[in-house]
């Protein structure tokens, strides 16, 4: 959802920051990048070795706190659903496919994007904090898969995040990867977008694009 269905990694981006400026060092944009599409106790821990801080009891639901309640209020006034989006999604509901948003974002924070997305497009949302482990655990895929009804490998994955493409391909979904820049680093059996249409987002993308890029990376695996 975060950087393929609306442009929130902009401001992850900043709240990421601000959490690493809370904890006493700014990260670098390059060591921001290790951040993207991970749990939230992930990316603390970053920010802490980063700044040569000891984690203390308590300091991971403060800063969890801290963090989110920043972000809401930048989804609040700059969220933004990426353009197209809203009618790819039309489409591909009145063709009855099953869609899920799985996001490693914990719910009091998602619902937001969600609900700019259109809730009722999808047959269900996974965040999290409702599974055992988040991406780049497979259990959130897996999970996906399950409640639609379908194996894994009939399911198509959009993931802009390392590590959520790696969740997808280790659940054995089929991954069309949207990375953020160069510096993502994308796992083998991940197809980029750019490599399918001339654009690193699904801009203009319609349904039967998507059925066609479903049918031509299935053909290949």
């Amino acid at each position: 959802m975060d950087g393929t269905l609306t442009n929130s990694e902009p401001l992850w981006a900043e709240a990421t920051f601000y959490l690493s400026e809370l904890l006493g060092k700014r990260l670098t944009p390059t060591q921001r990048l290790a951040t993207v599409g991970a749990t939230f106790d992930t990316t603390l821990s970053i920010c802490a070795d980063n700044a040569g801080v000891t984690l203390q009891s308590g300091d991971s639901q403060r800063y969890r706190k801290l963090m989110f309640d920043y972000v809401k209020r930048l989804f609040a006034s700059k969220l933004e659903v990426f353009p197209g989006i809203a009618s790819l999604l039309e489409e591909l509901e009145a063709d009855d496919i099953p869609m899920m948003v799985t996001t490693n974002t914990e719910r009091n924070v998602a619902d937001a994007a969600i609900q700019a997305l259109g809730r009722e497009h999808f047959v269900d949302t996974i965040c999290g904090d409702e599974v055992p482990a988040g991406k780049p655990a497979p259990d959130m895929y897996r999970e996906a898969a399950r409640r639609v009804g379908a194996d894994p490998a009939n399911c198509l994955v959009f993931e802009d995040s390392a590590t959520g493409m790696r969740a997808a391909v280790d659940a054995g979904c089929i991954v069309i990867g949207l990375p953020e820049d160069n510096g993502v680093e994308v796992p083998a059996g991940v197809t980029e977008v750019s490599l399918l249409r001339d654009s690193r987002h699904l801009e203009g993308a319609t349904a039967l694009d998507v059925y066609d890029w479903f049918r031509k990376i299935s053909a290949q695996q």
